[in-house]
């Protein structure tokens, strides 16, 4: 399995993106750097693709088989391509505020932290369905990272879609989000372009 070892803040820099919508807190004090060349428009929708693969954390050839998996789906391609990578465990666990970050909940998934409607699921990719229950297993729930979590309170940001009861690490998947609750600042439109030349 390959994986991406480039430095979080190195990489939110070339894309231009925050590093606190990752989960980092950390600013950098570097100076964008200016460059007066013209940027070409297949730059700009490959910067897109980049974005939106760096933020969910997937690599090429599974963000390939989303987007053939949204053209396929009724409605608006790029819409349903950020719906899907919305729908991730991975992505959801982070969403309820189980985890600080989306590598983080990632790593919980995969350890077997997470259980779907009473099921252990250990694999980040696996789309969450209207209707099903996420929570931390009864056994994970002693463990100090998640007395922390449950402290901490993080379910505060969670979005509509998402029903977060923090207290018993327990969440609902109400429905399925629509793009204005999607806050990734993403172009999907560049990335269908790219994906249609």
């Amino acid at each position: 399995m390959a994986i991406d070892r480039t430095p979080d803040l190195k990489r939110c820099r070339a894309l231009g993106i925050e590093a606190a919508l990752i989960g980092r807190s950390r600013k950098s004090k570097r100076q964008p750097h200016r460059t007066m060349r013209k940027i070409s428009e297949y730059a700009i929708q490959l910067k897109e693709k980049q974005k939106a693969k760096f933020i969910y954390g997937v690599l090429e050839r599974q963000f390939r088989k989303y987007y053939e998996k949204a053209r396929t789906m009724s409605g608006v391609t790029g819409e349903n391509l950020l719906i899907l990578l919305e729908r991730r465990l991975d992505n959801v666990v982070f969403r309820l505020g189980f985890s600080n970050t989306r590598r983080q909940a990632r790593q919980f998934v995969t350890h077997g932290h997470i259980t779907v409607n009473g099921k252990r699921v250990d694999i980040p990719s696996a789309l969450v369905k209207a209707g099903d229950v996420v929570e931390v297993c009864e056994k994970s729930q002693a463990k100090e990272i998640f007395k922390m979590l449950k402290e901490t309170n993080n379910a505060l940001s969670s979005p509509a879609w998402l029903e977060s009861d923090q207290a018993n690490l327990k969440g609902n998947v109400v429905r399925f989000p629509n793009r204005e609750e999607i806050d990734v600042p993403v172009n999907e439109q560049s990335i269908v372009e790219l994906y249609s030349r």
